[in-house]
């Protein structure tokens, strides 16, 4: 059961959230022609007047550039705007989700992107831990990522999650909490909608944009941190044997935050996790504005 914020941004105005609907007969619904973002706030624990967000420039340009891909014109400042505001009327007093979307409006039948109306919507839902923080179970699926030359992965469309919702639901049904996808190389790919990372010798190593990742921010955000605090990093194919000898997989993503991995297929992996740790405890004091080196990835929302 989710717990909704009461007001939606829908057809160029804010509305309660109960009355944005779309026809049956929406374009997007039946082709996937659509692109969305997901952005996490938190009420400032220092501050309860204000709001979190993070990375909010990074995630409306991402949002920008996969509008792109549908033909649609949706500036990066546009979408902030209307987030801003979408936050201020809903005053969300608990951690919560953002999920902005660009799609096809139109009530047309031919799968196109030309002559066809598209709009913007937004709306939010609370959200504390997507994932265990203690730790989750993943298999390899049989599913593989698609490929760039097939759907355009540098951005978040919707229509390609069918693989990711195949691999989850494989997963979950025979007894894992997540799934790891295989490129059409057989190299590690990410997860149903998280990033992977391993550490190995003391390295950081996570595929690279070649192997038909999406571009993560919180991969980026790790990224970032890892070298910051001196942690050897490495973008490179990973293959599947190494996940089983790691010292630690981790995943990463908006919703799962840093989520560590304790098992792969019938493998079992450490629980002593430094690395992770670091970069959790890292990451969390950023996103709770406690970290003053890194206050320009916190974007800071009043609500008085």
């Amino acid at each position: 059961m989710h717990n909704f914020l009461p007001i939606a941004y829908f057809q160029s105005q804010f509305v309660q959230f109960s009355e944005a609907k779309v026809s049956i007969a929406t374009h997007a619904l039946h082709y996937g022609t659509g692109a969305f973002g997901g952005l996490r706030g938190i009420p400032d624990p220092q501050n309860p007047d204000q709001i979190l967000l993070f990375r909010l420039d990074r995630h409306c340009k991402r949002l920008s550039d996969s509008a792109h891909f549908l033909h649609f014109d949706l500036p990066a400042s546009k979408i902030q705007e209307i987030i801003t505001e979408f936050v201020k009327k809903n005053q969300p007093t608990t951690s919560f989700y953002i999920r902005p979307f660009v799609y096809t409006s139109d009530l047309g039948i031919a799968p196109r992107l030309h002559k066809i109306d598209k709009d913007f919507f937004v709306y939010g839902l609370e959200l504390g831990d997507y994932l265990s923080p203690e730790g989750v179970s993943c298999r390899i699926s049989s599913w593989y990522r698609q490929e760039d030359r097939s759907l355009p992965l540098r951005g978040k469309i919707s229509g390609a999650y069918i693989t990711s919702s195949l691999a989850k639901t494989e997963a979950v049904e025979s007894g894992f909490d997540e799934a790891i996808l295989m490129n059409s190389q057989g190299k590690v790919c990410e997860a149903s909608g998280m990033n992977v990372f391993l550490v190995r010798r003391g390295q950081l190593i996570t595929p690279g944009y070649e192997q038909d990742i999406l571009e993560g921010i919180t991969r980026d955000s790790i990224l970032t941190l890892a070298r910051d605090l001196g942690i050897p990093v490495v973008e490179r194919p990973v293959d599947k044997t190494e996940l089983f000898v790691a010292e630690e997989v981790f995943l990463s993503g908006t919703a799962a935050k840093i989520t560590p991995v304790r098992k792969i297929e019938n493998y079992e992996l450490s629980t002593h996790r430094p690395v992770t740790e670091k970069l959790r405890e890292k990451l969390t004091a950023i996103t709770e504005n406690r970290d003053s080196a890194y206050q320009d990835w916190i974007h800071c929302i009043p609500l008085v």
